[in-house]
């Protein structure tokens, strides 16, 4: 194995959404397994260089604000869950980036709550997905198909349900991601 077969990622940006309350796992699980297979990651929140708290109290400070970035300077979005995506999904500025990078079929990896942003965004209707049960109603609601599994992939749509799922949710957008 070469050096450039373990990190298949190599040259490609990765963009994930933190704030208050975000789910701490949901957040440094795939942005340090992104950083192993090489990809540069940028975390944004409201502000740059801010500290957010994690639900579990583990803090985050943001490399950027969502406001100044751009979907074309990226390959891939990650939604981490908490209560951090009911804020945030709030913000214009949020969901026309999940439009942009979905319409672009960029990836778009929501992980349990994290679904709330691209059901505000309106990208998930007919689109299979699966998420925290607290909020199937709302996805299907929003005409997604919802199916009770730890990893759901569908077009460029990727979604996980738990914690407990991230291995299958990185694993997924890990394959999504890298160069045939």
């Amino acid at each position: 194995m070469t050096a450039l077969d373990a990190e298949p990622l190599r040259g490609q940006r990765v963009l994930i959404f933190t704030g208050d309350i975000y789910e701490d796992l949901e957040l440094w699980y795939p942005k340090l397994r992104l950083i192993e297979a090489g990809a540069t990651v940028v975390v944004a929140g409201e502000s740059a260089n801010q500290q957010y708290a994690g639900k579990n109290g583990y803090p985050c400070r943001s490399d950027a604000a969502i406001q100044d970035l751009r979907s074309e300077d990226f390959e891939a979005l990650v939604v981490p869950g908490g209560f951090m995506p009911d804020k945030l999904r709030r913000l214009p500025r949020v969901l026309e980036l999940v439009r942009e990078f979905f319409e672009a079929g960029k990836p778009v990896a929501a992980i349990c709550h994290g679904g709330w942003i691209p059901i505000s965004a309106g990208i998930y209707k007919g689109v299979r997905v699966t998420g925290s049960p607290g909020i199937k109603d709302d996805l299907v609601n929003a005409g997604a198909i919802f199916e009770d599994a730890a990893v759901v992939v569908d077009r460029n749509s990727i979604s996980s349900r738990r914690p407990d799922d991230l291995p299958d949710f990185c694993r997924a957008l890990i394959t999504m991601m890298t160069p045939a």
